[in-house]
């Protein structure tokens, strides 16, 4: 946090703690728990060194995956995290900011857990112990937090699909996201973070183009239920290492880009790995295709990069910000 206040400054409209120790690498922490899980046995091992080389789980014979025993942990790093915020932010004259709390979808969990199959059977279960954490942090800071519900499993199967599949994809997976919002408490804040992974700095996949973005963004923004705000949808423009494209045919369907006014854009291609020029040139060519101005960020927050190329990512992102 105070590397990001020290290198953004003004700029940053929200702010999360890093996600650092034990939640460095996303959900590794959270699939590896259940080795030692009561109801759950191992069926394939893995080391996380590729997407296809992760450790695959399954319900025992004659259990069930009980929502009260899975530990997400998101409560407990929120009450670490958010008095250290309050403090910097205060000091930053920047104490009116909310703080960002990371909530992987119930989807992407059961599908990093159980597998595809898995997924579908064991979402709900996941769902239920997100719900929990999502009321417990509400109950207790309410407006202050913005929930970001990170969706790359979401986005991946809608641009696997058949260019005539998409829409049918994209509003399955958007009533996922939708769904998990209508059931958290009223009034509670929301950003949607659309990404393509990120494992060792490396994503699940590619794009042709926006267009899976744009199917997925849409379908999200026309089903987001109502006394919900959904404040932010970002949107991966570069596939981890892999810096965003030039070519401005690759942006032209963000033309049919359609959210809310409430609901601001992130364009996700903020790449220390690409030339300045080169990369203002690509905010033009975003801003052009959207019709205004967008935020900034990288394609997947830090991603797994080590602290001197967190350092240069973020310098990046302050860079464009400050054109």
């Amino acid at each position: 946090m105070e590397l990001a206040l020290s290198e953004l400054g003004p700029t940053v409209d929200m702010l999360p703690d890093g996600e650092t120790g034990e939640r460095l690498n996303w959900i590794q922490k959270i699939v590896e728990q259940f080795r030692s899980h009561p109801d759950v046995e191992l069926a394939r091992e893995g080391d996380w060194s590729e997407y296809d080389r992760t450790p695959l789980f399954r319900v025992k014979r004659g259990h069930r995956l009980r929502p009260e025993v899975i530990d997400l942990g998101y409560a407990r790093f929120f009450r670490e995290s958010f008095p250290l915020f309050e403090e910097l932010t205060a000091a930053s004259d920047l104490g009116d900011i909310p703080f960002q709390v990371g909530i992987p979808s119930a989807f992407d969990l059961a599908l990093f857990t159980f597998g595809p199959r898995g997924a579908f059977r064991q979402r709900r279960a996941y769902t239920e112990a997100t719900l929990r954490e999502i009321r417990e942090i509400h109950a207790e800071a309410a407006n202050r937090v913005v929930f970001q519900i990170e969706v790359p499993a979401e986005l991946v199967f809608v641009a696997r699909m058949p260019s005539p599949l998409q829409p049918l994809m994209a509003r399955y997976m958007a009533g996922i996201v939708t769904k998990l919002a209508a059931s958290a408490p009223a009034g509670s804040r929301f950003g949607v973070h659309l990404c393509l992974g990120d494992m060792n700095h490396r994503a699940l996949m590619g794009m042709r183009d926006t267009t899976p973005v744009v199917r997925l963004a849409n379908a999200i923004a026309k089903r987001w239920p109502d006394g919900r705000s959904l404040e932010f949808m970002h949107a991966p423009f570069a596939a981890a290492v892999e810096p965003p494209s030039t070519d401005e045919t690759w942006y032209r369907p963000l033309e049919r880009l359609r959210l809310a006014p409430s609901t601001r854009f992130i364009a996700g291609f903020a790449h220390e790995g690409q030339d300045l020029e080169v990369q203002r040139e690509i905010l033009a060519t975003i801003e052009a295709a959207v019709g205004e101005p967008v935020d900034l960020a990288t394609s997947c927050g830090l991603g797994r990069r080590d602290p001197e190329a967190a350092r240069a990512a973020i310098r990046r992102t302050a860079e464009l910000a400050g054109d």
